[in-house]
C-alpha cells in the first residue's frame, strides 16, 4: 500500500492535484505566483511540515503547477490545470531538502523557480517521478507482445470450439468454450484496445432491444446460452463461425491498433473492478456457471500487467507495487479454495452467504490497494 503520507487523486476534474499528506494541522505559506515568463518568483523557503500554498495564475494561459526537487524531478504536489486568473490551494508535506517550483504552460516551454533549501531532519511526503512516454515504451512493446502471443493462442481454442461444434460434439464444445473464454479474458489491458471487436467476441446481452435473442448478441457469451440452453449443434455452428472469424480479423487488426500507455496501469485496477461488477455478483452468466473461472482468469491477466510495469513501480511506489502483489496472491488463493474446491467452478448463487462475503471483501481490499497505481504512473508533461 502507498505510505499515508501520499494520497493520488485520479485526474477527473481539471486542477486536480496529488497532496501529499502529513500531520492533521496545516500551515499557510506564501502564495506562489504563475506568471508570464516566471514561475514563483521571489518564493521564500517554508517551513518543515505540513504546507497550503495558494497559487495563483496571474498569466495568460493555462498551466500545470508542480513542487519538486529540482535535482530529480521527482513531483510532491501538483495542480494538473491551473486557469488564468484562478487561484488554487495545494497541500504538501514539506521535510528537509531541496524544493522548487515547475509551471509547465499550455504554449511555452517549462520554467522552473529559483531553488529553496529547506532545514530538518524530518521527512516529506513521497515525491513520484514522472513517468513519459519514453520510459513506459519498453513496457507498452511487451505488453503488445504478450498480447499478440494470446491471440494465437485465442485463435487456435477458438477454432477447436468450432470444429467441437461443426462435429456435434457439444460436450466437447462445452469444455472446448472454457478454455478458450479464459484465453480472451486473460489478455486483460487490451480490451480498451479492441474496441468493436470485444462487443462481437465477448459482448454480453445486456441492454441489447433482443436479450439474448438479439442478432448483435454475438460471441463468446452467446454460444455459451446456446450451450447451455439446449440448442442444437446446427443452431450454433454460424455462431462459432462468425466467433472464429472475429478473433481472426482481431488478430490481423491488433498490431495496427492503438493503445493509450496510461492503460497499462488503469486496467490493474479496471478489470478487478469489472470482475466485482460482473463476475462476483453472476451477472454475466449465460449458462455456464464459469463466472468465477473468469475472475480467476481476470486475476492472471492484472497479474500479468503488475509484472510488466513492475520495473517502474519499483522505483516509484515500491510498497505498493508489494502489497498489490501481496493482496493478489491472496484474493487469487481464497476465490481457487471457495469456487474451484474439487476441480470444478462453482456459481457463485451456490456459494454460501459467508464465502461471498469473503470474496467480496478480498477483492475490495486488492482494488483499494490497486486505486492509487493508475496515478503514480500517469504519464506528465515534460513541455
Amino acid at each position: 500500500m502507498l505510505p499515508v503520507t501520499l494520497v493520488a487523486v485520479p485526474a477527473i476534474a481539471a486542477g486536480t492535484a496529488i497532496l501529499a499528506l502529513g500531520p492533521s494541522d496545516d500551515v499557510h505559506g506564501t502564495t506562489i505566483e504563475v506568471a508570464a515568463g516566471s514561475c514563483a518568483a521571489g518564493w521564500d523557503a517554508p517551513q518543515p511540515g505540513r504546507q497550503t500554498f495558494t497559487v495563483r495564475n496571474t498569466g495568460g494561459q493555462s498551466a500545470e503547477v508542480r513542487l519538486i526537487d529540482p535535482a530529480s524531478g521527482a513531483i510532491h504536489a501538483e495542480i494538473e490545470l491551473l486557469a488564468p486568473g484562478t487561484s488554487r490551494d495545494l497541500s504538501a508535506t514539506v521535510g528537509g531538502g531541496t524544493y522548487a517550483w515547475q509551471c509547465l504552460p499550455d504554449s511555452d516551454p517549462p520554467i522552473v523557480s529559483a531553488s529553496r533549501q529547506v532545514a530538518g531532519s524530518s521527512a516529506g511526503g513521497q515525491a513520484i517521478i514522472p513517468v513519459t512516454e519514453e520510459i513506459i515504451s519498453a513496457p507498452v512493446d511487451a505488453y503488445r507482445a504478450f498480447v499478440t502471443a494470446g491471440l494465437v493462442t485465442l485463435q487456435r481454442n477458438t477454432d477447436t470450439v468450432r470444429a467441437d461444434v461443426e462435429a456435434g460434439d457439444l460436450d466437447a464444445a462445452r469444455r472446448d468454450w472454457l478454455t478458450a473464454h479464459l484465453d480472451y479474458e486473460r489478455l486483460g489491458a487490451a480490451y480498451g484496445t479492441f474496441g468493436d471487436s470485444d462487443a462481437a467476441i465477448n459482448g454480453r446481452p445486456d441492454g441489447l432491444p433482443g436479450g439474448v435473442a438479439d442478432e448483435d448478441f454475438t460471441g463468446f457469451h452467446r454460444i455459451e446460452y446456446g450451450l447451455w440452453h439446449g440448442e442444437s449443434a446446427d443452431s450454433l455452428k454460424p455462431l462459432a463461425a462468425r466467433l472464429a472469424t472475429d478473433v481472426a480479423e482481431l488478430g490481423k487488426a491488433f498490431p495496427t491498433q492503438e493503445f493509450d500507455p496510461n492503460d497499462l496501469a488503469l486496467r490493474t485496477h479496471e478489470i478487478l473492478e469489472n470482475t466485482l461488477q460482473f463476475q462476483l455478483t453472476g451477472s454475466a452468466d449465460q449458462g455456464s456457471g464459469s463466472v468465477l473461472a473468469t475472475a480467476s482468469a481476470n486475476t492472471d491477466g492484472t497479474r500479468e500487467l503488475l509484472e510488466i510495469i513492475s520495473p517502474l513501480l519499483t522505483t516509484r511506489a515500491p510498497d505498493a507495487l508489494a502489497a498489490a502483489e501481496r493482496r493478489l496472491d491472496a484474493f487469487a488463493t481464497l476465490l481457487r479454495q471457495i469456487g474451484n474446491p474439487a476441480g470444478t467452478w462453482i456459481a457463485p448463487d451456490r456459494l454460501p452467504l459467508a464465502d461471498r462475503q469473503r470474496l467480496n471483501g478480498s477483492l475490495g481490499g486488492l482494488l483499494e490497494t490497486l486505486a492509487p497505481i493508475p496515478d503514480v504512473l500517469e504519464i506528465r508533461s515534460t513541455g
